[in-house]
């Protein structure tokens, strides 16, 4: 275990819930993924699919951990973390409020009358992203809190509406100057 805690820069001991967090939405990612392959392939027998399914989600999970620790090692020094285990912390907040924004979209959608089989794609598609993205701003800031990343959240979610070109609404009159 000290092993693991210095490897991560694990200092306190709460800071091994991002760790243990990490591992659970990995599995779960894993799972997801695996059970859609197993559904796709309907010509397996039931005793089969179970099979496949604990099979693929280990390898699928496996697969989630090390493309994991390899975008962790690009993004360890780029975004100035003090610690290893914030990127998990980060990572988590990203993959969260993702989730969390793409559900809370639908019933906004459903309240403007847009419903994806009634709705042409050109219509539905861009109005559900222009949705997305306030409540998406909004909910990285709230969770990056959650997770003990206040600041980097807010500073990543200002760079990010001042590229897409919303950067006046951060401006204030000391910026000016």
């Amino acid at each position: 275990m000290k092993a693991f805690k210095k490897r991560w820069e694990i200092t306190k001991d709460w800071q091994l819930i991002h760790p243990i967090l990490g591992l659970i939405a990995s599995f779960f990612c894993g799972y997801l993924i695996a059970k859609a392959v197993v559904k796709a392939i309907s010509s397996l027998s039931q005793n089969y699919q179970t099979f496949w399914l604990i099979g693929l989600t280990l390898l699928v999970t496996y697969g989630i951990i090390k493309i994991s620790l390899w975008l962790f090692s690009k993004l360890y020094k780029r975004w100035k973390v003090s610690a290893r285990w914030e990127l998990i912390a980060l990572f988590l907040v990203f993959a969260i409020t993702g989730s969390t924004a793409g559900k809370l979209s639908d019933p906004l959608m459903q309240v403007l009358g847009l419903d994806r089989e009634t709705t042409s794609g050109w219509i539905y598609w861009p109005v559900r992203i222009i949705i997305i993205f306030p409540i998406y701003q909004i909910l990285l800031v709230i969770f990056g809190w959650l997770f003990g990343q206040f600041a980097f959240f807010k500073e990543f979610a200002i760079k990010m509406a001042s590229r897409m070109g919303f950067g006046f609404l951060f401006k204030t009159s000391d910026s000016n100057n």
